[in-house]
C-alpha cells in the first residue's frame, strides 16, 4: 500500500496534485475465520498501530489524506467484540474513526457500534479538512441511503466508500449495484463519491470474487474515472473541484434534496427495526440469522399494521 501512495503522487504529478488516497475493505486483513473469538485471537488489532503510523508518515511525506483500507479492531472498551474500522489519516494523525454500522449480515460477525447499549461515539463522523469536509461508510453502509444521508446532514462534501463489494452484485453488468448506488448516493447527497473496490480472483477470498471497478463521481453523478473491473491492482485518479460542489449547494434552488428534505414525512423510522434488541454479547452467524427472523416477521407485521 505504502508503494501504490507513491505511484499514486508520481503518476499524477504531471497533472494535479494528488490530495486523497482511498483504500478498499479488508485490504490490512480479511475476515478469514468464522467467528470474533478466532478474529480476535488471530487478527484483530488496536488503533492506532503500526499501520496506521506508516500511513501517518506517507501522508505526511506527501501532504495528503489517506482512507486506510479496513482493519479488524478490537477495543478493551468492548471486549469480546471485532469491528471492521477504518480511519482518516492526514499529517497530523488520524482525524476520524469510522466503524461499519451496517454489517454484512449474516456473514459478517463484526459488532455494528449500534448495536451496543452502551456506545457513545459518534456513528458517522465527518472531518473538516483543507481539501474539504470528509466522511467515510463501508461496503454494506451503501445499500442504506439513510447512512450517507447522515454523513451529508453532518456537513460531508466528499462520501468515501471502503469496499469489498463481490460478483455478481458489484462492477459489471448485468447488475452492477456498484455504479449504480455510487451514483445515486452522489446525486441524492449533492456530494462527490469516491469509491475504492477490493479486487481479488476467488482463489484468493472463497466462496466469492471481487470485481474491483474503483471510481470517482461528481455530486450530479457524472462519471469521471473508473478502474477496469477484474483482480488486480489499479490506480484511479479523478479531479474533485469543492469549490464547484460548494457554489452548486448555494446556488441550486432546485434539485436541492438537503434542503427539500421533509424528515417528519417517514414515521418508519420513529421505531426500531435492527436488530430486534441491543445487547453486548458479540455476534455470530447463527445469532444474525435469528435475528434476521426476528426482524423480517417484525417487518411483515409491521407493513400489515400500515397497509390496513
Amino acid at each position: 500500500m505504502l508503494s501504490m501512495i507513491d505511484s499514486a503522487v508520481a503518476g499524477a504529478a504531471p497533472f494535479l496534485p494528488v490530495r486523497l488516497i482511498v483504500f478498499p475493505e479488508f485490504a490490512h486483513a480479511a475476515p478469514v475465520f468464522p467467528t470474533a473469538a478466532e478474529l480476535l485471537e488471530k487478527l484483530a488489532i488496536t488503533i492506532p498501530n503500526e499501520h496506521t503510523e506508516r500511513l501517518q508518515q506517507k501522508a505526511r511525506e506527501h501532504d495528503v489524506y489517506i482512507q486506510s483500507g479496513s482493519m479488524l479492531e478490537s477495543d478493551p472498551k468492548y471486549p469480546g467484540h471485532v469491528f471492521n474500522a477504518t480511519c482518516l489519516i492526514g499529517p497530523s494523525g488520524i482525524l476520524y474513526k469510522y466503524r461499519k454500522v451496517n454489517t454484512w449480515i449474516p456473514y459478517e460477525v463484526h459488532t455494528s457500534p449500534h448495536d451496543l447499549p452502551d456506545y457513545n461515539e459518534p456513528l458517522f463522523p465527518v472531518a473538516d479538512t483543507p481539501i474539504g469536509r470528509l466522511g467515510c461508510a463501508i461496503c454494506y453502509d451503501w445499500l442504506f441511503p439513510e447512512a450517507m444521508r447522515q454523513l451529508a446532514m453532518n456537513g460531508a462534501e466528499i462520501l468515501i466508500r471502503v469496499s469489498a463489494y463481490m460478483d455478481p452484485w458489484g462492477a459489471t453488468d448485468p447488475m452492477d449495484w456498484w455504479t449504480v448506488i455510487n451514483r445515486a448516493r452522489a446525486i441524492e447527497n449533492m456530494a462527490y463519491v469516491v469509491a475504492s473496490n477490493q479486487g481479488a480472483s476467488l482463489k484468493f477470498y472463497p466462496p466469492y470474487s471481487w470485481p474491483g471497478g474503483s471510481q470517482v463521481v461528481d455530486f450530479d453523478g457524472r462519471l469521471l474515472a473508473q478502474a477496469s473491473p477484474g483482480p488486480g491492482e489499479r490506480i484511479v485518479v479523478a479531479p474533485v473541484d469543492i469549490s464547484a460542489l460548494r457554489h452548486e449547494r448555494e446556488s441550486r434552488r432546485g434539485h436541492h434534496m438537503l434542503s427539500h428534505l421533509r424528515s417528519e414525512a417517514y414515521p418508519t423510522y420513529k421505531s426500531h427495526q435492527y436488530p430486534p434488541s441491543l445487547s453486548n454479547e458479540p455476534p455470530s452467524y447463527e445469532t444474525n440469522n435469528t435475528r434476521i427472523d426476528e426482524a423480517k416477521k417484525h417487518f411483515a407485521q409491521r407493513s400489515k399494521t400500515d397497509i390496513s
